[in-house]
C-alpha cells in the first residue's frame, strides 16, 4: 500500500565515467533536470558537467541539457543536485493528474505514445497475457493489478538485462530491472490501444543502502483531456509522494538520464552515488 503524503527532497545525483584510454570528444545529452507539474514542484536544480550546457525542451516536456567535451580525457563527472517538493494529486491522491503543455509550448499528442519502438514491442503472448487484466476498462484498480501481474511474471533481479534489452526480451526471461518492467507495462497497454510512456526518475527508500535511479509508467486515461495514470511496477502501485519525476519518452532511449556519443575512450567504467534526504 503506498501512502500518500507531501514530501520535500534534497537531491544529489554525482555520476563518473572513467577510462583507460582517454576520450578525444564527446557529445552529450542530460535528461536530469526535473520539471515542475503535477505531482511536483522543483525549488531548486543545478547540473555541473565538463562542458558548457545549453539548455532545451523536447516534444516530451522534458527539459534537456547537451554539451561538447573536446581535449583528451580520463574522467568525465556529471552532478545534478537540488530540492523537489512532490505533491499529493487531485482528490489526494495519484491516480488521476492532467499534463498537457503550458501556453506557449509545443509538446506531442498523449496519442503518440500508442505507437511501439524495438524496446517496446509486445508479442502476441505478451498481448494475451495483458488483455485479461485491462478487459474492463484501464482505471487505476486495473492498472494496478496489471502491474502485479508484470511483477509476477517479470521477476526483480538485478544484472540479469541490460540497456538495450527489449520489454519482449524481458517478458520472454521473466526477470529485470524497473526499466524492464516499466517497458514491459508500457508495451502491454500499447499493445491493446491505450497510450503509455515510460518515466524515469527516483524513488525515495529510507531503508535502501543504495539508491538508484528508477523507472515506472503512465499510463493514459483521456487523451483529450491530457488525464495520466502514473503506475510503478516493481512496488505494485500508483506513484506517490516516494516518487520524484525526471523525464518521460517512448522506451527507456529516449527518457535516459545521460546519453552521450564518444570519439576514443576504450575501457569504461561507471560509478554512481545517489542520495534522497526529507527535508522538513
Amino acid at each position: 500500500m503506498c501512502a500518500i503524503r507531501n514530501v520535500k527532497y534534497k537531491i544529489h545525483h554525482n555520476t563518473v565515467y572513467r577510462y583507460t584510454e582517454a576520450v578525444r570528444r564527446s557529445v552529450h545529452e542530460l535528461r536530469l533536470a526535473p520539471r515542475s507539474g503535477p505531482l511536483q514542484s522543483v525549488e531548486t536544480w543545478q547540473l555541473s558537467a565538463p562542458g558548457n550546457l545549453s539548455e532545451a525542451r523536447d516534444g516530451f516536456g522534458n527539459i534537456v541539457h547537451n554539451f561538447t567535451m573536446t581535449g583528451p580525457a580520463h574522467t568525465i563527472a556529471i552532478a545534478a543536485s537540488g530540492e523537489v517538493e512532490v505533491t499529493a494529486g487531485e482528490g489526494g491522491d495519484h491516480r488521476a493528474f492532467v499534463d498537457v503543455p503550458v501556453p506557449g509550448e509545443s509538446r506531442v499528442s498523449p496519442l503518440y505514445f500508442m505507437a511501439g519502438t524495438p524496446l517496446t514491442e509486445a508479442p502476441a503472448d505478451m498481448r494475451a497475457f495483458a488483455a485479461p487484466y485491462l478487459a474492463a476498462g484501464h482505471d487505476a484498480p486495473a492498472l494496478v493489478a496489471l502491474a502485479g501481474g508484470i511483477a509476477d511474471r517479470v521477476r526483480y533481479q538485478a544484472n540479469t538485462t541490460h540497456v538495450g534489452t527489449s520489454a519482449a526480451e524481458a517478458f520472454r526471461e521473466g526477470s529485470g530491472v524497473c526499466q524492464d518492467q516499466a517497458q514491459v507495462m508500457v508495451a502491454a497497454c500499447r499493445a491493446l490501444g491505450i497510450p503509455a510512456r515510460y518515466v524515469s526518475g527516483y524513488f525515495y527508500d529510507p531503508a535502501a543502502t543504495a539508491l538508484a535511479s528508477h523507472a515506472w509508467a503512465d499510463v493514459c486515461l483521456d487523451a483529450a483531456q491530457g488525464l495520466w495514470c502514473s503506475i510503478d511496477v516493481t512496488h505494485r502501485c500508483v506513484t506517490d509522494a516516494r516518487h520524484v519525476r525526471l523525464a518521460v519518452g517512448r522506451d527507456y532511449a529516449s527518457a535516459a538520464p545521460i546519453r552521450g556519443i564518444l570519439e576514443g575512450g576504450a575501457g569504461e567504467t561507471l560509478e554512481v552515488d545517489i542520495s534522497i534526504t526529507p527535508v522538513s
